[in-house]
């Protein structure tokens, strides 16, 4: 186990950044836990990456200066990972540089790397219509990147067909407590068949849905000039000179833009927040967006 996904999310991304991030998390934790499992510890000045739902307005104004509210934590937070591993996760995001499968994987390495630091557990539930793996809550770096690793193994562009139901059906049936619950899919991972068993799951939990973009064959960054395209998931071949066809474009941009307001739409009939993010290189600021957005509103 050389690959080290922990100690890679650390020296790519900003601290400050992740430090948001952890944060937002932070912010989740007390909504999960309604206030009781926060005591209020004392206050200190306010550090670019904190929180500004932490600050004391009063005390600031009396200071001069920002100051934020520090607390602590009475327990720890289980964040529960359902993660899509279907053949489709296979496929280029939308960024045309890396596969799903990489972004999802890189997703659950900042959240893994965040709880990790604050002493939360993550737990993984990932699987298709073949697999199911299942993974109990942990903190450890260890047990974590052995996690993240085994998750990595499952993704492939000849993985079984994707079925986000049994994920979620086995989260249900094992996760009593109420936690964190960030599902991991791509844009046509929900479903009116997902619809019922996110809604009862939103009822214990607190649900993120985090989606990868599909690649867009007409992107000339996916599969390069004059290449063809595979759609990994039906095996239909779109050769060369297809791409060069305005109006296969622009029914194909139709579509994913329908694709795209029925995924949230299924999201907000969940009442869960929705993340869709292109790439690896927008995740975590996507990621930030969600968790604001989510704190928030």
């Amino acid at each position: 186990m050389n690959h080290q996904r922990l100690a890679e999310v650390r020296a790519r991304l900003e601290l400050p950044l992740l430090r948001r991030a952890a944060g937002l998390l932070e912010g989740h934790h007390r909504s999960i836990y309604k206030g009781h499992g926060q005591d209020f510890d004392d206050l200190s000045l306010y550090n670019p990456g904190d929180d500004i739902g932490d600050i004391d307005w009063k005390s600031s104004a009396r200071a001069g200066i920002p100051i934020i509210r520090r607390f602590v934590r009475q327990s720890n937070l289980t964040t529960i990972l359902a993660v899509d591993t279907g053949r489709r996760m296979g496929a280029l995001a939308a960024s045309g540089t890396e596969a799903k499968s990489a972004v999802a994987t890189f997703l659950a390495s900042i959240i893994s790397y965040i709880s990790r630091d604050r002493g939360d557990r993550v737990a993984l539930v990932a699987g298709d219509a073949e697999r199911l793996v299942q993974r109990p809550p942990r903190a450890s770096t260890q047990d974590l990147e052995a996690m993240l690793h085994q998750l990595e193994s499952l993704y492939g562009a000849t993985a079984p067909a994707a079925d986000l139901v049994r994920v979620l059906d086995r989260v249900e049936d094992a996760f009593q407590r109420r936690s964190l619950l960030i599902v991991m899919t791509d844009e046509s991972g929900l479903s009116d068949d997902t619809l019922p068993v996110l809604r009862r799951l939103r009822m214990r939990h607190e649900v993120l849905v985090l989606c990868v973009a599909d690649a867009n064959p007409f992107d000339p960054a996916v599969g390069g000039e004059g290449n063809d395209v595979r759609d990994v998931d039906g095996g239909l071949d779109l050769p060369a000179f297809f791409r060069t066809d305005p109006s296969l474009r622009d029914e194909t941009e139709a579509l994913v833009s329908h694709t795209r307001a029925q995924t949230l739409q299924f999201a907000t009939q969940a009442d869960a927040r929705l993340m869709v993010t292109s790439g690896i290189d927008d995740a975590l600021a996507d990621l930030i967006r969600l968790l604001s957005r989510s704190r928030h509103g």
